[in-house]
């Protein structure tokens, strides 16, 4: 056991957690242990322009790596930049261990300049926030944090560190955070229970989300919407639950409008619930929108989201993976003999749509195709689909992956949590946690402009990520959003509002691109788009693509 200063002992501490990145932006308070960061060869910092990059490329780093990611904010004013995207990280179930400083704990009845109540401020979207006061309780309370954000239900976790205990002596031992294992075997009582309420459904259906891929239960998933011929909708998801290219995938339910979800699930008389909450759309229905009778299950590690808002007639608290082997293996002993044949045909039926639909898009895009479509073809032909995406291009993000399915667990990352800005930051992060493969990362022109400085980034510390601007001069969700408003409440159709227009003054993404040391090409003409593509994936370094829409 070695004594040193708290900021030096710190650094150690990242580092014996494997945290040996730090994600930030610098200030006064942090500077402390800023300096000794620099001191130690074996701790790098990645430097961003501002708070919400730091904290979108410290999110694409997590989801990319599997594990937890290291983010330091400055002190209140910093914390509250990034807290649009904590939020994302937080409804994502993101891994971020926050620190940010205050100038310390002597300081505290001065309410001096940069005073604030920093956990306050964090606790709506982490899962734990605490100050450290104590000198000798510095790494116990990072150990604390470590083991919070990375047990599931995972999120981010703030920590505030003050100055004056930063450089006080502390003696405390450095040694890894334990992660408690919760891959937890259900009890074969409720595997029975759930068995029987699924065994004899005429029309069962499959509701699941990013617990699925967390657990790496999508073989399980896959056998269990088999034995039943039951639909999977992805409901809050952002990885690979399911293969794109398995027939029983449907693709998402929406987070807008709950009479949506409604319309999926009205006919199921039996619903399997796996690894999600339902159901996170902006206006939710208040009602139950499962048909009355329905038998529903619902499997979760995370208690809170079982029968949250709606009432279900099992709730199973396990692994997602276990829990769906054990389901599979009661399902293959039990179902009657015409629920099988009803079950292969039902799956049979998805797999000659599932067959069409693939060859629709091999057969390549029509004559009337646009930019964005033939630049994704061109992707998807010269890649033969082996790259990571990073997808936040909204009312794009169909077309992106209609030729870059979500196929692989690992290769594509949706965008979560409702703020905008990931896309960019998150492709950065994504590449620094896998170096090497190709990531692409695709943004809408709004969403880009939140966090465009994330390409400095990734030239200052050569990061070879990939952007795409899909560019429509708008802000296009909110006009789709809004006009299902006027038709909701019986308001003719008028003028989009002038505020989700980003037409005026146009924005030069090229121009940006090179001006943060990026190079970049802007497609105009679908005959550009091929070109387009071929250019960035030669191009050495970070690149953007201008795709006008």
């Amino acid at each position: 056991m070695t004594t040193a200063a708290g900021k030096f002992k710190l650094i150690e501490q990242f580092r014996a957690d494997g945290l040996g990145l730090m994600f930030g932006n610098p200030g006064t308070v942090e500077q402390g242990f800023l300096d000794a960061a620099d001191l130690d060869p074996e701790f790098h910092y990645i430097l961003s322009l501002q708070e919400t990059v730091a904290a979108g490329v410290a999110d694409g780093y997590a989801r990319a790596s599997g594990g937890a990611a290291l983010l330091q904010l400055h002190s209140g004013v910093g914390l509250g930049n990034g807290i649009g995207m904590l939020y994302q990280s937080m409804r994502g179930h993101t891994p971020l261990v926050v620190v940010a400083g205050d100038a310390g704990v002597r300081y505290d009845a001065m309410d001096a300049q940069m005073a604030a109540d920093l956990v306050a401020m964090a606790k709506p979207v982490t899962k734990y926030a605490t100050r450290v006061t104590d000198p000798q309780s510095l790494l116990r309370t990072i150990r604390r944090a470590v083991k919070i954000a990375l047990t599931p239900p995972r999120g981010p976790v703030f920590v505030q560190l003050p100055m004056d205990v930063l450089d006080e002596l502390n003696s405390e031992p450095v040694i890894s955070a334990v992660v408690p294992r919760t891959d937890s075997l259900p009890a074969p009582s409720a595997v029975g229970a759930a068995v029987e309420l699924l065994a004899d459904a005429a029309n069962p259906l499959i509701l699941v989300g990013d617990g699925v891929s967390l657990a790496g239960a999508q073989r399980e998933l896959a056998r269990v919407a088999e034995l039943l011929g039951a639909d999977v909708w992805e409901v809050d998801a952002s990885e690979v639950n399911l293969p794109a290219s398995h027939p029983l995938r449907r693709g998402m339910t929406g987070h807008m409008f709950g009479e949506h979800s409604a319309e999926l699930v009205a006919a199921a008389d039996a619903v399997l619930i796996v690894g999600t909450y339902v159901f996170p759309e902006v206006f939710p229905s208040l009602v139950s929108p499962f048909k009355s009778g329905a038998k529903i299950v619902h499997v979760d590690l995370n208690t809170y989201e079982i029968a949250k808002n709606h009432p279900v007639d099992l709730g199973i608290a396990a692994d997602p993976r276990a829990t769906l082997a054990a389901i599979g293996g009661g399902l293959a002993l039990q179902m009657p003999e015409r629920r099988r044949r009803a079950a292969a045909e039902r799956l049979a039926e998805r797999t000659a749509q599932r067959d069409a639909e693939a060859a629709a898009v091999a057969a390549g895009p029509g004559p009337d195709a646009g930019n964005l479509e033939l630049f994704l073809h061109r992707l998807a032909t010269r890649t033969g689909g082996d790259l990571i995406v990073f997808d936040e291009a909204l009312t794009n993000s169909p077309l992106v992956s209609k030729y870059l399915p979500p196929e692989r667990p690992g290769d594509y990352h949706l965008t979560r949590g409702g703020s905008l800005g990931v896309g960019l930051p998150g492709a950065v992060g994504a590449k620094l946690a896998r170096p090497d493969r190709l990531v692409v990362g695709f943004a809408g022109d709004g969403g880009s402009m939140y966090t465009y400085q994330a390409l400095w980034t990734a030239v200052r510390h050569g990061v070879d990520a990939k952007f795409v601007v899909c560019n429509n001069r708008k802000y296009r969700l909110l006009d789709d959003n809004i006009d299902q408003y006027w038709r909701e409440r019986g308001i003719p159709a008028h003028n989009f509002p002038s505020s989700f227009d980003l037409s005026s003054p146009e924005i030069d993404f090229v121009g940006l691109a090179r001006s943060l040391g990026a190079e970049g090409t802007r497609v105009e003409k679908p005959a550009e788009a091929a070109a387009a593509a071929d250019q960035m994936l030669k191009h050495s370094g970070p690149f953007l693509v201008d795709v006008q829409i």
